[in-house]
């Protein structure tokens, strides 16, 4: 049974938290060439759009990953481990800054679009997404490095 658990927490955290990585990533580069009004804009609205819809959808999805890791963890009496701890710690701070930060900022920049503001007001907003995108793909990068070196587990090497 562990190992299916495990093995769902693995395909859930790559199909939704990379998917969202990736989604979020690219979408402030296309969210500011929707707003510059030239040839393209449509189109890279549209993308933006999708985007948006790929980082929220995902993100609900999403939450079977802490569900089946905390199972796993359960399933093999880690619970208590400081590496798993600080994971769910990160993983609570990842969904936080995603849920009340970036796709905030995804939608303020896609009405921004919508009310033709122009490119520069639009600007701060972006660069200030991008840097909380990254901030969120670090915070991933830091939990998957904890869950292959379980630091202080035996089978760590």
């Amino acid at each position: 049974m562990t190992k299916l658990l495990l093995s769902i927490h693995v395909l859930a955290a790559i199909v939704t938290v990379g998917s969202i990585t990736v989604a979020a990533s690219m979408f402030p580069r296309y969210a500011l060439r929707a707003l510059d009004g030239t040839e393209g804009a449509g189109r890279s609205a549209g993308v933006a759009a999708l985007l948006h819809r790929v980082c929220y959808g995902y993100a609900l999805g999403g939450i079977v990953v802490p569900v089946f890791g905390i199972a796993t963890g359960a399933a093999l009496g880690v619970l208590t481990d400081a590496w798993l701890i600080v994971s769910l710690v990160l993983t609570v701070i990842a969904a936080v800054l995603l849920g009340f930060a970036i796709l905030p900022g995804q939608r303020l920049l896609l009405a921004e679009g919508e009310d033709a503001l122009a490119e520069e007001a639009a600007r701060p907003t972006a660069t200030r997404l991008t840097m909380l995108t990254g901030i969120f793909n670090l915070i991933w990068a830091v939990v998957v490095v904890l869950m292959i070196v379980r630091p202080g587990s035996t089978t760590s090497v």
